[in-house]
This record gives C-alpha cells, sequence and structure tokens, in this order.
C-alpha cells in the first residue's frame, strides 16, 4: 500500500477517494510478478558479489599467511581486514578493490623474494668459505664499481658487529643523511640484510635489486666454471646485490658488516673511510685459524690505507697486530680505554644509562633501550667512528640521543616477553655466551631457565660451561636447519656440563620456551627477577622469536 500520509492514520476514508475504488488502488500498489522476480535476482547478484569478494580476501589472506620462508606481514593481513566493515561488507567498493589488487601485488612479491632466496641458497652457503675476492671484483667491475659512489663503514670482529652497524646506521640517519646497511645473518626475514634508511629494503626493490645483477653474476660464474673454478657463493651474491642496491637509491653512506673474517670476506671490496673492529675471539675456526692471533690477522685484512680505525677492547695479543696492520698501511688506530671509553653506567628501566668518552667530545646520561653491558662499549664504538666518519668532530647532544633512544638489536639479548621475562639471544660462540652470562648478572636475576640448540660446528662444551653457574636449568630443543647439531649429542653435552637432573629433552621450541617458563615462574618468589633465556643460535633466536610473537598475537 502507498505510504502517502492520506492513506492512514485515521479511522476515516480518505478524503476524495470513493470507497469502491480502495481495492483497486491497493491491487496497483502491489508489485507484479516481473518486479518481484527482478528484485530477487538484484538481491542475489549483490549477494553473489559479495561472497566472490569475501572469497577473493580469504584466498588472498590464506596466499600471504603461507608465503613461502618469510612467514607472513602483518601490515598485509590489516590491509585485507580494514577494508571490511564488521559485517564483512566492503566499506567503499573501488578501494576495497583497489587494497585487494594491492594486497595481491604483494603476495606476489613475498613469493617472488622468496622464489630468488631459494635460487641464491641452492649456491654455496654462506658458511662455506671461498677465499677470494676475484669474484665479487669482477661483478663490480662490470657494474662499473657502484660501491666507489658512496663513502663507507666497514666493520669486523667476532661479537657486537649487527648491534655496532644499527647504532651507526641510527647515528648517521640520525644526522639526516640516507643511509644503507649490510649485515648477516638475517633473524627473520632475508630482507634485514640489506637496510636502507634504517628499513630492510622493500619487497619490489629486492626484486629489482636481484634482476639488476643477476645477469652479471651469470657472466661471472660462468667464467670462473670455465676456468675449473666455483660459481658465486650465496653470500657473494648478497654482497652483489647490497653494494648494487645502495648505489642505486642513492645511499650518502653505507654500513658494511663482513659475513666471516676479514682479508678474504666478499665485503673486502670496499675500502671502508672508517673500520670499526670489535673484539675478536675465538670462532670459525675450520675458516679463520684455531688460535685469537690467527683470527686477529684475518680480521686486520678490513684495515686499509688512510683509514681511521676504531677498535674495542682486545686482547693485547690481538691489539698489537691490530696496531702492525695500522703501521703498515698507514690508517690511524682509535683504540678503546686509551682513545675513547665507557665512563660509567647503569641499569634503568627498558636499557640503561651511559656516559661516553671520545676523542672529541663527553656524552652524560644517553639513554640506550638495550640491555648488557657490552652493549655501552658497543654504543662508545659507534659513536667514536660515526664521528671519525663526519669529519673528526663531536656530535650534537641531541642527536645523539635520539639516535640512541631509538637503536634495536633483535635477537641480542631482546626480550620478547615480560610476564615471565623471556630474552632470546644470538650467541653462537664462547664469547656471545660469555656475554649472556654477564648480562643475566647485570640484570639482577635470581632464576633462569635456558633453552639451548645450536649448529654442529659449535663448541657447545665452552658456551655452555660459560652459563652453567648462572642457570637453574637447561631445556636443550632442536631448531630447523640443515647445520643443526643432532639433539642427542647436544643433550650428553649438556649433561656433562650442567648435571642430568638440570638438563631437559623438548624437540619443540614452543612446548621447550613455554615449559621453561612454567619452571621459572614456579622458582619465582614475590620480588624476584626471573627470566627464560633463548640462546645458542641466530637461527634460534629467530625461529623463537617467531613463534613468541604469533603467541602474542602479533
Amino acid at each position: 500500500m502507498s505510504d502517502h500520509p492520506a492513506f492512514f492514520g485515521s479511522d476515516e476514508e480518505p478524503s476524495g477517494i470513493p470507497a469502491d475504488l480502495l481495492p483497486y488502488l491497493e491491487a496497483a500498489d502491489e508489485p507484479s510478478e516481473a518486479d518481484r522476480q527482478a528484485e530477487q535476482a538484484r538481491q542475489e547478484a549483490e549477494e553473489a558479489a559479495d561472497r566472490a569478494d569475501r572469497e577473493r580476501a580469504e584466498a588472498l589472506r590464506a596466499l600471504v599467511e603461507n608465503s613461502l620462508l618469510l612467514g607472513p606481514d602483518p601490515s598485509i593481513l590489516a590491509e585485507i581486514e580494514s577494508d571490511e566493515d564488521e559485517d564483512g561488507t566492503p566499506s567503499d567498493e573501488e578501494d576495497h578493490e583497489r587494497m585487494l589488487d594491492d594486497a595481491q601485488q604483494a603476495a606476489q612479491e613475498r613469493a617472488e623474494v622468496a622464489r630468488i632466496y631459494e635460487s641464491i641458497v641452492a649456491r654455496a652457503p654462506e658458511h662455506k668459505v671461498q677465499p677470494s675476492l676475484e669474484r665479487v671484483r669482477s661483478v663490480m667491475d662490470i657494474l662499473g664499481d657502484p660501491h666507489t659512489s658512496y663513502p663507507s663503514v666497514h666493520i669486523t670482529g667476532t661479537n657486537g658487529k649487527t648491534t655496532t652497524a644499527r647504532m651507526m646506521d641510527a647515528l648517521l640517519g640520525a644526522l639526516g643523511l640516507r643511509t644503507g646497511r649490510f649485515t648477516s645473518p638475517h633473524l627473520l626475514d632475508v630482507r634485514e640484510r640489506i637496510c636502507l634508511d634504517g628499513e630492510p629494503i622493500s619487497h619490489r626493490a629486492f626484486i629489482d635489486a636481484y634482476h639488476d645483477v643477476q645477469p652479471y653474476i651469470d657472466m661471472v660464474d660462468h667464467s670462473s666454471i670455465e676456468q675449473g673454478g666455483p660459481t658465486l657463493s650465496f653470500f657473494e651474491v648478497f654482497t652483489v646485490m647490497a653494494l648494487a642496491a645502495f648505489a642505486d637509491y642513492p645511499v650518502d653512506a653505507a654500513v658494511v658488516e663482513v659475513g666471516m673474517g676479514g682479508t678474504w670476506d666478499s665485503t673486502n671490496v670496499v675500502d671502508g673511510q672508517v673500520g670499526v673492529i670489535m673484539p675478536i675471539d675465538v670462532d670459525h675456526q675450520k675458516w679463520l685459524g684455531n688460535t685469537v692471533t690467527d683470527i686477529a690477522h684475518e680480521k686486520a685484512g678490513i684495515i686499509k690505507p688512510g683509514q681511521i680505525t676504531v677498535v674495542a677492547h682486545q686482547r693485547d695479543e690481538v691489539l698489537e697486530i691490530l696496531r702492525e696492520r695500522a703501521d703498515q698501511v698507514g690508517a690511524r688506530l682509535l683504540a678503546e680505554g686509551t682513545d675513547f671509553e665507557v665512563v660509567a653506567r647503569e641499569r634503568a628501566v627498558g636499557g640503561q644509562l651511559m656516559s661516553l668518552r671520545t676523542p672529541h667530545a663527553m656524552y652524560t646520561d644517553i639513554f640506550l633501550p638495550l640491555h648488557g653491558e657490552h652493549q655501552a662499549h658497543n654504543a662508545a664504538a659507534a659513536l667514536t667512528g660515526v664521528e671519525a666518519f663526519i669529519g673528526e668532530r663531536a656530535l650534537d647532544a641531541q642527536v645523539v640521543e635520539q639516535a640512541f633512544g631509538a637503536v634495536t638489536s633483535p635477537g641480542r639479548l631482546q626480550v620478547v616477553r615480560r610476564s615471565p621475562m623471556i630474552i632470546v639471544d644470538g650467541a653462537h660462540n664462547p664469547a656471545g655466551a660469555r656475554t649472556v652470562r654477564a648480562a643475566i648478572e647485570d640484570l639482577g636475576l635470581a632464576h633462569v631457565v635456558g633453552v639451548f640448540a645450536a649448529m654442529s660446528d659449535k663448541d657447545v662444551d665452552t658456551m655452555l660451561g660459560e652459563v652453567e653457574p648462572v642457570m637453574d636449568e637447561l631445556i636443550v630443543t632442536q631448531m630447523d636447519s640443515v647445520r643443526a647439531m643432532e639433539l642427542d649429542d647436544v643433550q650428553a653435552i649438556a649433561e656433562d656440563v650442567f648435571d642430568d637432573t638440570r638438563v631437559s629433552r623438548i624437540p619443540d621450541i614452543a612446548e621447550a620456551v613455554a615449559e621453561a617458563a612454567t619452571r621459572v615462574e614456579t622458582r619465582a618468589e614475590p620480588g624476584e627477577n626471573v627470566a627464560v633465556i633463548v640462546f645458542g643460535s641466530i637461527v634460534l633466536a629467530g625461529q623463537a622469536t617467531q613463534i613468541i610473537s604469533q603467541a602474542n598475537g602479533r
């Protein structure tokens, strides 16, 4: 019936319309059979379109969540979710289509990055050293030596390289410079190895970087094979990609971390205006030598003529080798304890306060949101290196505060959960284990349960010996890596270092961490600080971080 007010709201007949005509008017207002069928068809079409959109969104969501190797990207998932109302209908049809197209393209790019990564991994892995710079030099020469188009900082050492690189990157960025950073290994995403302005290279830029250099890598591979040599290794390909990507961006400054050693590391095609050598200890003996002096000779290879070389605390015999190399090539060496130092530090909520002396200034009460005394020493080396890089002058204190206040170091004494505290660390050698022990003591932890796994070539006995006095229990687990030490072997060593009553075996990482959290909470008295420490390998650190993040709903 018509909704006109004249037809309802009163018991009287509508004015001017005879009563005998009303049934005919009512019939005329009723929709015809054809109208009803048309309306039904329209509703069914709308429902089908909505259903298709939801199915497409679900398919894209599944594609993103199951992208190979690199894991789900929360930002892409958020884009898919945010364009839907609570009832699941698109808020705006055009925007919805655009967002879905963008999400589909992003998923395709992620899949392409994964494919490229797999193809690079199929080469000689990064732990298989092929001691020559000729292959990388040849590719860079064909490309026109892009790495000479920007100044560089070159960093080596046994531990602390990546964190120091991140600190220097942050300082240079706070000064307004466009930066490139090359570090290894990655924690969760292979793109972490190549960063631009402090952020991992985009999926699209990663793909472009690979395709830009691939033809020239193939040329050098072919030439090397013809001469009886190997193809470029996994790490060599990444070095070429990073150095070329920095030039293409372009960066004002590059911070380049060696993969292993120094002299024969593929990054040593770089002539760093500033070199930074972090503490040198025994690691990678199979490739670098069995003694700390052998390893020091190898790492001293990054010292170049005219360079300012910043040297963190070293053993006396190591420092002597580095000084000799600097004298030979005409480099100037700045040593911790003489030219720069950590004057004072104290624990603070979420990190520590530092006072640092450098050759050009005293920086007091600088907050660093990282735990452990070693991080203060890393900061001192980073700050001294940046001073040298920008013309041997002091930095504005506000710039230093801004940069250090924003520094992160994933997988390096990283707190990934607060209650109970779970700390993830990539310590994979005795020196790293000593750092973990010092951090436990520095944090004043009353009870600690460790979760541990290691690669098969590591000195597990010494590593566990370093932490045994400060851990109540140890749970050994199995990480996903072809290089991982067999769980039986890890357990046997652990039971020898600890006693078998303090060692448990839980192969699944998620279950191992959950059990460790339960046990450490059980031990805790009111007011005590307790923690779970997951350590032994950067691979374990990455896998544990991802598991805990997913459990936290991130």
